[in-house]
């Protein structure tokens, strides 16, 4: 993050922003698509057992009613029929026959079976008034269906249904009675206990006892014990629907319904995979949706927020170039959102006040310097007078005391040139005459007027001679690049070591003259200051002298002014260069040719 810039980190903010808000609304989105699916499947699980249970419902009602009709035949209004016309009556009913396919009994109205259509040894005669049904029966004279019960002559799990005969006046005569075999009879629908995904369960809360299982073998399973069934524990528990784990790990959605009339409570379950599958299979939809939203929206914030921080860059840029170049002549149009017109704004301001400073320095620099060169002329004019002995012979120690006064003058002067020379580069007033000149012969030149102070260094100055080249350069300012880049090398060669200058024709068609030493060269932290004016690098030699930090600074503009440029690299030692464009010998006049002859 550190290296990013401001749009770059904007963009992103928005970008990380965008995608937790698209992960936040994607699990809150799976969360209720889930829970809507699962409140469905737990009202379909509801319909699904309230339809089971209506439908036996229905069922023992049609059963019943067609019972009650048989019973208002039993009676001619004012007593039960002869038991021989109603025995011929029982014998007679193939309808109620497929209902009740244990048979049909008449009861007198003491609760004992008078009369059978289908023969049970030991069922006539025997009192049935002591059965739950029976005495509900005798005290509600309403037609009544029992709970399960086992037949107490067949040992069948049986379900006995009752409908009071009784006289025009109300009194009860008898029963006719109807029973069905529980473990043959269709009564309960069992196409949801033949699905495998889906559990179905009939059980009787009064005896404990699972309806739908009742069978020959088994006629009276208990309920599972508890915790052995977490489904069945849960559907007892009276929450009519809801979400349980079984002893697996996994998860059902059930749903109950209780038939008062007899007992029973209907328990359906189905999986709760069935509700997160299409909930997935609508979530990855919506899923696909986010994603491309998401997309589009991390594009248009990485988009704005480029563009709101381009004026930004350019700011920088201009910035760079000011601390590079020393100046911007250039402004900033002050634009886009108000903080970037404020600082556009700040920056305009500090600009011209840094090129006003500019100015103002420099033209302070120039008039210091031309009011200093009149008397510093003169002073170094006596100075030479009087060490040339004009004034007679000075003693030895006045002798010294004018040599070293002499030395600090003539630097104090080039000092002064040198400010100057910068002025005038800056200003264009620098007179530049474009000659062709032959690059041994300057290289030459240059090395020969700095022999005296390679000795005092102590270090050799080599000039490599190479193939013949020309360039287009004016003689005084290539010689004056020369000189700086010499003296440097050899005030910072290491003692005995090598200053060489050399030649070459570069790729792009330029000469490059490049000066090398086999010193420390400039510390990597000071090389973008390199060549602006005042800038001086520490250096830890002994031998380095104050200055202006104007030399390389005077090059750069000297090689602009000649159309040429000037740079550095260290390899090996330090490598300054400057580069000039090629020329092509100049050829002697005719008439010099023929004088010549």
């Amino acid at each position: 993050m550190r290296n990013l810039s401001l749009g770059s980190r904007v963009a992103l903010i928005a970008i990380f922003s965008s995608i937790v808000t698209v992960a936040v609304l994607l699990a809150i989105a799976y969360n209720q698509l889930v829970r809507d699916f699962e409140n469905v499947l737990t009202q379909r699980q509801l319909l699904e057992t309230e339809a089971n249970a209506n439908r036996v419902n229905q069922d023992l009602q049609v059963r019943l009613q067609a019972l009650e009709t048989f019973a208002a035949l039993l009676t001619d209004g004012e007593d039960r029929l002869p038991l021989p016309r109603i025995e011929s009556l029982v014998g007679r009913q193939p309808s109620l026959q497929s209902y009740f396919q244990e048979g049909l009994v008449v009861f007198d109205d003491n609760g004992v079976a008078i009369a059978e259509n289908v023969h049970v040894p030991g069922r006539l005669g025997t009192s049935y008034a002591d059965r739950q049904h029976f005495r509900t029966a005798f005290s509600s004279r309403s037609p009544v269906i029992s709970r399960p019960i086992i037949g107490r002559t067949t040992g069948l799990p049986l379900l006995s249904f009752l409908a009071p005969i009784e006289s025009d006046d109300g009194d009860l005569l008898g029963f006719a009675g109807g029973i069905i075999n529980l473990a043959e009879a269709s009564i309960i629908p069992m196409e949801d206990a033949n699905r495998p995904d889906t559990v179905f369960k009939v059980l009787d809360t009064d005896h404990f006892i699972q309806v739908d299982a009742l069978s020959g073998t088994n006629i009276m399973p208990d309920l599972p014990a508890p915790g052995e069934n977490l489904i069945v524990d849960a559907a007892l528990s009276g929450v009519t629907s809801g979400v349980v784990t079984d002893r697996a790990g996994e998860k059902w959605i059930y749903a109950t319904r209780h038939l008062e009339r007899v007992g029973w409570m209907f328990l359906r379950a189905v999986p709760y995979e069935q509700a997160t599958q299409p909930a997935w299979a609508s979530f990855r939809a919506f899923f696909v949706i986010s994603i491309v939203a998401m997309l589009i929206l991390a594009i248009t914030a990485w988009t704005l927020a480029r563009a709101a921080t381009r004026p930004l860059e350019k700011m920088s840029s201009k910035i760079r170039a000011m601390a590079r170049d020393g100046f911007v002549s250039a402004r900033l149009k002050p634009a886009g959102p108000p903080e970037i017109r404020s600082v556009a704004s700040a920056f305009n301001q500090l600009m011209e006040e840094r090129e006003a400073l500019d100015v103002l320095k420099d033209q302070f620099v120039s008039t210091v310097s031309h009011e200093l060169r009149t008397p510093l002329t003169s002073i170094n004019g006596s100075l030479k007078l009087l060490n040339s002995g004009a004034s007679g012979d000075l003693p030895v120690k006045a002798r010294a005391m004018v040599d070293v006064a002499l030395r600090n003058s003539e630097q104090l002067q080039r000092l002064i040139s040198d400010l100057l020379d910068f002025n005038k580069a800056l200003a264009g007033q620098m007179p530049i005459n474009l000659e062709t000149i032959e690059v041994n012969s300057a290289i030459a030149d240059a090395c020969d007027s700095n022999g005296a102070m390679a000795r005092h260094y102590r270090v050799p100055l080599t000039a490599k001679q190479g193939e013949s080249r020309y360039v287009s350069a004016d003689p005084l300012r290539l010689r004056q690049i020369l000189d700086n880049f010499i003296s440097n090398a050899l005030k910072f060669s290491p003692l005995e070591g090598t200053v060489e200058v050399r030649s070459e024709l570069t790729t792009s068609g330029q000469v490059r003259i490049t000066v090398t030493d086999q010193g420390k060269g400039v510390p990597e932290s000071f090389l973008p200051r390199l060549f602006h004016r005042f800038a001086q690098a520490e250096s830890g030699s002994t031998r380095a002298r104050a200055g202006t930090g104007l030399g390389l600074a005077i090059t750069r503009e000297l090689a602009t002014l000649m159309n040429g440029e000037v740079g550095y690299y260290y390899q090996n030692g330090a490598h300054f260069w400057v580069e000039l464009p090629a020329a092509k010998p100049e050829k002697p006049e005719s008439g010099d040719r023929h004088e010549n002859a």
